[in-house]
């Protein structure tokens, strides 16, 4: 896993060269793509992963439905599509993209392309048990609730905040 090739972009998204999943998640803050999807149901409420235990960042918090690298040679879309594959078992290929923005943490500079797929009403049941421990809609009040306390992901924040919360 260490070993997987990632594109290393500029803050345009243009192909620079690549580095290592290590070396992007090393500190050298080295711009890579990623990919977020966010489920809405017909009611407004978003559909959020609870993230493993065992994951080493973020574990056990609660995070977009979807989020991803983009391998080395892929293109968004098709990443998108293969996250969404492995992660929830669902098709993406209807999602469409909203934005783009960069995000950075202690460890890793990302370059992250926000996709919606709305409605969608039906509650995944085949998600990746090694990279989720529960799948679940959530209320805009739920999700208001939980801001700040440390529930959800800081990133996942700053997309509902910035982005969803106007949806």
């Amino acid at each position: 896993m260490n070993e997987e090739l990632l594109p290393v972009v500029d803050e345009s998204g243009n192909l620079l060269g690549s580095a290592t999943r290590e070396e992007c998640h090393s500190g050298s803050m080295i711009l890579h793509p990623v990919v977020h999807l966010h489920i809405i149901n017909s009611n407004g409420d978003i559909l959020l992963q609870r993230r493993s235990v065992n994951k080493r960042i973020q574990p056990g918090k609660w995070d977009t439905a979807v989020g991803g690298h983009v391998d080395y040679g892929e293109s968004v879309q098709q990443a998108l599509i293969r996250e969404t594959s492995e992660e929830l078992g669902i098709d993406a290929s209807t999602a469409k993209f909203h934005v783009s923005y960069l995000f950075h943490s202690d460890i890793e500079r990302e370059l992250i392309n926000v996709h919606i797929l709305r409605p969608y009403d039906e509650l995944p049941d085949s998600y990746s048990r090694e990279e989720i421990d529960e799948v679940r809609f959530w209320t805009k009040e739920e999700i208001l609730q939980s801001l700040g306390k440390g529930i959800l992901t800081p990133n996942f924040e700053l997309e509902y905040t910035k982005i969803l919360s106007t949806l």
